[in-house]
């Protein structure tokens, strides 16, 4: 089932060699960050010299930590230098009643699109020029998400929390495509 109202926030990233990995391990962090609910242990990164929020917890950044490799081994080894990081966030409702289906099935309620593309900056001074750039983006994109989350529109699309237990009340899925093949 899709549903046409999904609420997507895109990030646009341009990343160089040096700074993705931690960029976007800082960008995954942030968005888990303000969307788990359950019971997190906050923490924080510097990332070009951007304060980034971040999640305590060893599953949460075993997750992030791969699907970070996941999108390095995939802009590293092809030709294609863009790709997308996915985090969907789901809610667990009672299958409708198709003739005999019961459970659970898991319904999206919101989406975050990380787009991101490898660039390399040739000189040192476009280097010193495109990490400016760079955090200039992320301090913006953290922006956004603080400003999302906190909106009317951000908190009204948060289901009900009927489970306090755990990281997250809603189950989540992040997802690494290269081009439009997903890598993990």
């Amino acid at each position: 089932m899709i549903n046409v109202e999904l609420p997507t926030i895109t990030v646009d990233l341009v990343l160089d060699r040096s700074t993705a990995k931690d960029v976007l391990h800082g960008v995954l962090h942030a968005i888990l960050f303000h969307r788990l609910f359950g019971t997190i242990k906050p923490t924080s990164f510097e990332v070009l010299d951007i304060t980034v929020p971040g999640v305590s917890d060893p599953e949460t950044e075993r997750l992030v930590n791969e699907k970070v490799e996941a999108f390095w081994r995939g802009v590293e080894g092809g030709n294609n230098k863009r790709g997308t990081i996915t985090v969907t966030l789901s809610e667990k409702k009672m299958k409708k009643n198709y003739w005999f289906s019961v459970g659970e099935e898991e319904v999206p309620w919101e989406q975050w699109v990380i787009n991101a593309e490898l660039k390399q900056p040739k000189t040192d001074r476009e280097r010193q020029t495109f990490q400016s750039s760079l955090a200039s983006t992320l301090s913006k994109a953290i922006e956004t998400m603080i400003n999302y989350t906190s909106s009317e529109r951000g908190r009204a699309v948060v289901p009900p929390i009927t489970d306090a237990k755990g990281i997250s009340p809603f189950p989540f899925k992040v997802t690494v495509k290269i081009g439009n093949m997903e890598v993990s």
